[in-house]
């Protein structure tokens, strides 16, 4: 993961592209995640405009009409530019819109796609020879049209550093939550995804989803509850076989099970989890360091620094000043355990 994107005193430019037929809730969710207000949390909030190929009033799939304030130049002043899903994947997005793209990436702002969006991205030939992720359904027509471009079939989104791209509905709002994580730190993010009522980081991949779900056995779901009690247990020296014992399976049906619920290894998935634990402190207590590794099961300070750098491009102690909440925060908002999705 890149290195978190540092805020001058000039407000961060968020440019959201709209279009003839565009999905509301696609256009919503940037909106929501970045028109938030994050000067109550300490944070310089985001420049949000919405702009399209042309400026004035615009159809969208609903069948409402939307005003659209900026046209395409104001990409020019954008430090994200964030492209929804797109109305339809046979159809060639308008040149205008992307050599705005091209030319936008070209002088450094960071690009999004969102679901489908990432169809425009590719056209723009954004993605060649990068990784990219989009909606399972259209994965097999996006492979064939861009086959200079790694598509990534189970993950909810990809980031690429500089470009990113993301999977179904859903996984737009993760997408965007991430570039938060990225911008201002788990913790923030953790807190507009609470008043979101969204899970701040979900299980897996969206491999969950491709697949049919296993039938559920004894009235309740043992995976679910085993990978719940994982996370309050950090701690332990965690493996495939005491979590195959705790939801009462055989090694092999566990890790079946597990991979088509979260789309990851049971390694891969206790690391993001201790990484995300650790940020959440270092943000949040006054713990040192070599604590913290203890709590989230790194064992020792050597270990967590070499997983944390090689995951976020920063030590943990400049994390921490980094990040750090220095504000006095009113009762409603103090750090509380995030929500976990099932």
């Amino acid at each position: 993961m890149p290195k978190s994107a540092r805020f001058s005193a000039t407000a961060h430019t968020v440019a959201v592209v709209a279009f003839e037929g565009i999905s509301p809730f696609h256009l919503s969710v940037p909106c929501m995640v970045f028109g938030d207000d994050l000067a109550r949390l300490g944070v310089p909030r985001y420049r949000l405009r919405i702009c399209g190929e042309r400026a004035g009033r615009m159809a969208t799939l609903s069948g409402f009409d939307i005003h659209v304030q900026d046209d395409l130049s104001a990409l020019v002043e954008a430090d994200t530019v964030i492209v929804p899903a797109w109305r339809d994947p046979d159809e060639r997005p308008p040149e205008a819109l992307l050599k705005a793209l091209r030319k936008a990436h070209a002088r450094g702002a960071r690009i999004a796609g969102l679901c489908l969006g990432a169809f425009v991205l590719a056209e723009a030939g954004l993605l060649d020879g990068r990784t990219a992720s989009t909606h399972w359904v259209w994965a097999e027509d996006f492979a064939r049209k861009y086959p200079r471009v790694a598509l990534d079939q189970k993950v909810l989104y990809v980031d690429d550093g500089d470009i990113l791209t993301s999977a179904g509905t859903a996984a737009a709002i993760d997408c965007c939550i991430h570039l938060l994580r990225r911008d201002h730190g788990a913790e923030v993010a953790n807190r507009v995804a609470r008043r979101m009522v969204v899970a701040p980081h979900r299980h897996g991949g969206q491999a969950q989803y491709i697949e049919q779900p296993l039938p559920e056995t004894g009235g309740s779901d043992r995976l679910a509850v085993t990978l719940d009690w994982a996370i309050e247990h950090l701690e332990q020296p965690l493996s495939l076989d005491v979590l195959a014992n705790k939801a009462a399976m055989s090694r092999r049906n566990f890790t079946r099970r597990f991979k088509s619920k979260t789309g990851t290894t049971v390694s891969r998935w206790l690391l993001n989890h201790r990484l995300a634990s650790a940020q959440r402190l270092l943000e949040t207590s006054d713990k040192a360091i070599d604590r913290i590794a203890e709590i989230v099961g790194f064992g020792s300070t050597v270990s967590l620094r070499q997983h944390f750098t090689s995951a976020f491009s920063v030590s943990p102690a400049a994390y921490r000043k980094q990040f750090r909440l220095t504000n006095e925060l009113p009762s409603s908002e103090l750090p509380r355990a995030a929500p976990r999705a099932r």
